[in-house]
Protein backbone atom coordinates (compact mmCIF):
# COMPACT_ATOMS: atom_id res chain seq x y z
CA UNK A 1 0.00 0.00 0.00
CA UNK A 2 2.98 2.61 0.81
CA UNK A 3 3.81 1.83 -3.23
CA UNK A 4 -0.15 3.15 -3.75
CA UNK A 5 0.74 6.31 -1.66
CA UNK A 6 4.08 7.08 -3.37
CA UNK A 7 1.89 6.62 -6.71
CA UNK A 8 -0.29 8.99 -5.43
CA UNK A 9 1.44 11.94 -5.56
CA UNK A 10 3.19 10.93 -9.15
CA UNK A 11 -0.21 11.22 -10.48
CA UNK A 12 -1.01 14.53 -8.73
CA UNK A 13 1.81 15.60 -10.78
CA UNK A 14 0.09 14.34 -13.92
CA UNK A 15 -3.16 16.40 -12.73
CA UNK A 16 -1.06 19.39 -12.39
CA UNK A 17 0.28 19.25 -15.32
CA UNK A 18 -2.96 18.24 -17.34
CA UNK A 19 -4.86 21.33 -15.58
CA UNK A 20 -1.88 23.69 -16.76
CA UNK A 21 -2.03 22.59 -20.23
CA UNK A 22 -5.79 23.05 -20.49
CA UNK A 23 -5.94 26.42 -18.94
CA UNK A 24 -8.29 25.13 -16.02
CA UNK A 25 -9.80 22.46 -13.54
CA UNK A 26 -10.84 21.84 -10.17
CA UNK A 27 -7.77 21.34 -8.66
CA UNK A 28 -8.72 21.23 -5.08
CA UNK A 29 -10.96 18.32 -5.09
CA UNK A 30 -8.42 16.31 -7.77
CA UNK A 31 -6.46 16.17 -4.78
CA UNK A 32 -8.81 15.17 -2.02
CA UNK A 33 -10.05 12.88 -3.88
CA UNK A 34 -7.08 11.40 -5.86
CA UNK A 35 -6.22 8.29 -2.97
CA UNK A 36 -9.79 7.06 -3.42
CA UNK A 37 -9.81 6.97 -7.23
CA UNK A 38 -6.59 5.02 -6.93
CA UNK A 39 -7.35 2.77 -4.54
CA UNK A 40 -10.46 2.16 -6.03
CA UNK A 41 -9.14 1.32 -9.01
CA UNK A 42 -6.28 -1.19 -7.78
CA UNK A 43 -9.03 -3.00 -7.01
CA UNK A 44 -11.73 -3.15 -9.36
CA UNK A 45 -12.57 -5.36 -11.52
CA UNK A 46 -12.66 -3.57 -14.36
CA UNK A 47 -9.58 -3.44 -17.07
CA UNK A 48 -8.47 -1.91 -20.42
CA UNK A 49 -8.90 -5.61 -22.41
CA UNK A 50 -12.59 -6.31 -20.80
CA UNK A 51 -14.06 -2.81 -21.36
CA UNK A 52 -17.56 -4.22 -22.52
CA UNK A 53 -17.41 -7.27 -19.96
CA UNK A 54 -21.22 -7.60 -18.47
CA UNK A 55 -19.23 -8.71 -15.06
CA UNK A 56 -16.79 -5.75 -14.82
CA UNK A 57 -17.39 -3.46 -11.65
CA UNK A 58 -18.99 -0.01 -12.54
CA UNK A 59 -17.16 4.06 -11.08
CA UNK A 60 -19.35 6.63 -11.09
CA UNK A 61 -17.37 9.85 -11.12
CA UNK A 62 -20.57 11.93 -9.07
CA UNK A 63 -18.44 14.80 -8.83
CA UNK A 64 -17.55 14.83 -12.55
CA UNK A 65 -15.41 18.55 -11.85
CA UNK A 66 -12.83 16.60 -10.98
CA UNK A 67 -12.08 14.47 -14.20
CA UNK A 68 -8.78 15.31 -14.30
CA UNK A 69 -8.06 13.06 -11.36
CA UNK A 70 -9.72 10.11 -12.95
CA UNK A 71 -8.13 10.89 -16.39
CA UNK A 72 -4.63 10.51 -14.16
CA UNK A 73 -6.02 7.13 -13.28
CA UNK A 74 -7.16 6.16 -16.26
CA UNK A 75 -4.03 6.72 -17.83
CA UNK A 76 -2.31 5.13 -15.21
CA UNK A 77 -4.05 2.02 -15.36
CA UNK A 78 -3.64 1.83 -19.15
CA UNK A 79 -7.34 2.84 -20.22
CA UNK A 80 -5.85 5.82 -21.92
CA UNK A 81 -2.85 7.80 -23.00
CA UNK A 82 -1.27 10.65 -20.99
CA UNK A 83 0.23 12.25 -22.97
CA UNK A 84 -3.19 12.61 -25.49
CA UNK A 85 -4.75 13.84 -22.47
CA UNK A 86 -2.56 16.74 -21.52
CA UNK A 87 -2.32 17.32 -25.54
CA UNK A 88 -6.28 17.45 -25.55
CA UNK A 89 -7.66 18.53 -22.56
CA UNK A 90 -10.08 21.34 -22.40
CA UNK A 91 -9.05 22.18 -26.28
CA UNK A 92 -12.14 22.96 -29.16
CA UNK A 93 -13.74 19.70 -30.27
CA UNK A 94 -11.72 17.40 -28.02
CA UNK A 95 -13.31 14.50 -25.73
CA UNK A 96 -11.37 15.34 -23.08
CA UNK A 97 -13.52 18.33 -21.53
CA UNK A 98 -13.68 19.08 -18.28
CA UNK A 99 -16.54 16.64 -17.55
CA UNK A 100 -16.62 13.20 -17.76
CA UNK A 101 -18.80 11.71 -20.94
CA UNK A 102 -19.08 7.82 -21.65
CA UNK A 103 -17.06 7.81 -25.57
CA UNK A 104 -13.93 7.72 -23.53
CA UNK A 105 -12.51 4.17 -22.38
CA UNK A 106 -12.89 3.50 -18.58
CA UNK A 107 -15.98 6.13 -17.58
CA UNK A 108 -19.48 4.58 -17.35
CA UNK A 109 -21.68 7.60 -16.97
CA UNK A 110 -21.74 11.66 -18.72
CA UNK A 111 -21.90 13.51 -15.12
CA UNK A 112 -21.05 17.39 -14.41
CA UNK A 113 -24.57 18.30 -13.22
CA UNK A 114 -24.10 17.35 -9.39
CA UNK A 115 -26.25 15.25 -7.51
CA UNK A 116 -27.50 12.27 -10.31
CA UNK A 117 -24.35 9.79 -9.55
CA UNK A 118 -26.17 8.04 -6.67
CA UNK A 119 -29.42 7.58 -8.27
CA UNK A 120 -27.96 6.15 -11.57
CA UNK A 121 -25.51 3.97 -9.51
CA UNK A 122 -28.74 2.34 -7.84
CA UNK A 123 -29.58 1.54 -10.88
CA UNK A 124 -26.59 -0.28 -12.05
CA UNK A 125 -26.68 -1.96 -9.00
CA UNK A 126 -30.23 -3.21 -9.14
CA UNK A 127 -29.65 -3.82 -12.70
CA UNK A 128 -26.70 -6.51 -11.04
CA UNK A 129 -29.10 -7.94 -9.37
CA UNK A 130 -31.88 -8.84 -11.57
CA UNK A 131 -29.26 -10.13 -14.39
CA UNK A 132 -27.31 -11.97 -11.44
CA UNK A 133 -24.30 -10.26 -12.24
CA UNK A 134 -21.72 -10.08 -9.49
CA UNK A 135 -20.39 -6.83 -10.26
CA UNK A 136 -19.86 -3.84 -8.04
CA UNK A 137 -20.89 -0.47 -7.94
CA UNK A 138 -18.48 2.66 -6.49
CA UNK A 139 -19.60 6.32 -6.50
CA UNK A 140 -17.66 9.47 -5.63
CA UNK A 141 -19.63 12.24 -4.31
CA UNK A 142 -18.91 15.45 -3.20
CA UNK A 143 -19.70 17.11 0.26
CA UNK A 144 -20.74 20.18 -1.23
CA UNK A 145 -23.26 18.00 -3.36
CA UNK A 146 -25.26 16.62 -0.75
CA UNK A 147 -27.04 19.51 -1.02
CA UNK A 148 -28.58 17.91 -3.88
CA UNK A 149 -31.82 16.75 -3.60
CA UNK A 150 -31.84 13.67 -6.21
CA UNK A 151 -28.71 12.32 -3.60
CA UNK A 152 -31.45 11.73 -0.83
CA UNK A 153 -34.02 9.90 -3.02
CA UNK A 154 -30.97 7.97 -4.30
CA UNK A 155 -30.09 7.22 -1.07
CA UNK A 156 -33.64 6.01 0.59
CA UNK A 157 -34.57 3.82 -2.72
CA UNK A 158 -30.29 2.14 -1.82
CA UNK A 159 -31.76 1.17 1.45
CA UNK A 160 -34.89 0.41 0.71
CA UNK A 161 -33.39 -2.29 -1.59
CA UNK A 162 -30.97 -3.68 0.46
CA UNK A 163 -28.59 -2.70 -2.16
CA UNK A 164 -25.44 -4.18 -0.68
CA UNK A 165 -23.82 -4.40 -4.07
CA UNK A 166 -23.25 -0.66 -4.01
CA UNK A 167 -20.68 1.49 -2.16
CA UNK A 168 -21.03 5.64 -2.38
CA UNK A 169 -17.81 7.51 -1.00
CA UNK A 170 -18.49 10.67 0.01
CA UNK A 171 -15.09 13.08 -0.33
CA UNK A 172 -15.47 15.13 2.87
CA UNK A 173 -13.01 17.68 2.52
CA UNK A 174 -15.63 20.82 3.81
CA UNK A 175 -15.17 23.01 1.24
CA UNK A 176 -16.94 23.71 -1.56
CA UNK A 177 -16.54 26.57 -4.35
CA UNK A 178 -18.20 29.56 -1.90
CA UNK A 179 -17.07 28.89 1.25
CA UNK A 180 -16.95 25.54 3.71
CA UNK A 181 -20.34 23.19 3.49
CA UNK A 182 -21.01 24.38 6.96
CA UNK A 183 -21.30 28.31 5.73
CA UNK A 184 -22.80 27.53 2.50
CA UNK A 185 -25.40 24.49 3.39
CA UNK A 186 -24.55 22.39 6.63
CA UNK A 187 -24.94 18.58 5.71
CA UNK A 188 -25.18 18.11 9.91
CA UNK A 189 -24.50 14.16 10.89
CA UNK A 190 -23.80 12.68 7.71
CA UNK A 191 -22.87 9.18 9.31
CA UNK A 192 -26.78 9.09 11.28
CA UNK A 193 -28.24 10.45 8.24
CA UNK A 194 -26.79 7.76 6.01
CA UNK A 195 -27.87 4.96 8.84
CA UNK A 196 -31.47 6.76 9.08
CA UNK A 197 -31.69 5.51 5.43
CA UNK A 198 -30.27 2.02 6.07
CA UNK A 199 -27.17 1.98 5.01
CA UNK A 200 -23.95 0.48 6.58
CA UNK A 201 -21.83 3.56 7.61
CA UNK A 202 -17.64 3.98 7.54
CA UNK A 203 -16.24 6.70 8.50
CA UNK A 204 -12.62 6.88 7.77
CA UNK A 205 -10.87 9.77 9.92
CA UNK A 206 -7.89 10.20 6.94
CA UNK A 207 -9.63 10.37 3.18
CA UNK A 208 -5.98 10.43 2.17
CA UNK A 209 -4.69 7.57 3.43
CA UNK A 210 -4.78 4.37 1.20
CA UNK A 211 -4.51 1.86 4.33
CA UNK A 212 -7.26 3.46 5.86
CA UNK A 213 -9.38 3.49 2.62
CA UNK A 214 -7.88 -0.37 2.04
CA UNK A 215 -9.79 -1.52 5.17
CA UNK A 216 -13.17 0.57 4.15
CA UNK A 217 -13.95 -0.97 1.06
CA UNK A 218 -12.87 -4.15 2.30
CA UNK A 219 -15.87 -3.65 5.03
CA UNK A 220 -17.91 -2.44 2.01
CA UNK A 221 -17.55 -5.68 0.33
CA UNK A 222 -18.07 -7.96 3.73
CA UNK A 223 -21.59 -6.19 4.49
CA UNK A 224 -24.40 -7.90 4.03
CA UNK A 225 -27.89 -6.70 3.13
CA UNK A 226 -27.28 -3.06 3.29
CA UNK A 227 -25.21 -0.56 0.85
CA UNK A 228 -22.06 0.68 2.41
CA UNK A 229 -21.15 4.83 2.33
CA UNK A 230 -17.71 5.57 2.87
CA UNK A 231 -17.30 9.16 4.36
CA UNK A 232 -13.63 9.88 4.02
CA UNK A 233 -12.47 12.74 5.62
CA UNK A 234 -9.81 14.53 3.10
CA UNK A 235 -8.03 17.36 2.36
CA UNK A 236 -8.54 19.78 -0.47
CA UNK A 237 -5.99 20.65 -2.36
CA UNK A 238 -3.90 18.23 -0.21
CA UNK A 239 -0.53 18.06 -1.36
CA UNK A 240 0.82 21.27 -1.01
CA UNK A 241 0.65 23.68 1.93
CA UNK A 242 -0.16 26.46 -0.54
CA UNK A 243 -3.62 24.97 -1.76
CA UNK A 244 -4.52 22.84 1.35
CA UNK A 245 -8.30 23.79 2.89
CA UNK A 246 -8.21 26.46 1.17
CA UNK A 247 -11.68 27.50 -0.68
CA UNK A 248 -9.55 30.07 -3.17
CA UNK A 249 -8.40 26.92 -4.65
CA UNK A 250 -11.51 24.95 -5.89
CA UNK A 251 -10.80 25.96 -9.65
CA UNK A 252 -7.70 28.49 -9.26
CA UNK A 253 -5.06 27.98 -11.97
CA UNK A 254 -1.69 28.08 -10.56
CA UNK A 255 0.54 30.66 -11.66
CA UNK A 256 4.35 29.77 -13.18
CA UNK A 257 5.59 30.45 -9.93
CA UNK A 258 2.86 28.50 -7.91
CA UNK A 259 3.34 25.57 -10.38
CA UNK A 260 6.92 25.18 -9.48
CA UNK A 261 5.75 25.39 -5.86
CA UNK A 262 3.57 22.62 -5.86
CA UNK A 263 5.79 20.79 -8.03
CA UNK A 264 8.29 21.03 -5.25
CA UNK A 265 5.79 20.06 -2.78
CA UNK A 266 4.88 16.49 -4.31
CA UNK A 267 8.23 15.81 -4.72
CA UNK A 268 9.17 16.18 -1.33
CA UNK A 269 6.17 14.40 0.14
CA UNK A 270 6.35 11.65 -2.39
CA UNK A 271 10.25 11.20 -1.52
CA UNK A 272 9.25 11.13 2.33
CA UNK A 273 7.02 8.21 1.69
CA UNK A 274 9.28 6.73 -0.73
CA UNK A 275 11.76 6.23 2.72
CA UNK A 276 9.15 4.89 4.76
Amino acid sequence: MNALAVKAYSLRQDVLDIIMAGGGGHIGGDMSSMEIMLTLYSRMNVSPERLRDPDRDRFVLSKGHCVETLYAVLADKGFLSLDEVKAQFSKFGSEYIGHPHNTIPGIEMNSGSLGHGLSVGVGMALAARMDGRAYRTYVLMGDGELAEGSVWEGAMAAGHYSLDNLCAVVDRNHLQISGTTEQVMTPGDLHARFAAFGWHVIDVSDGNDVDQLKAAFDGAEETRGKPTVVIANTVKGKGSPLMENKASWHHHLPTAEEYEQIRRDFLERKEALSHE
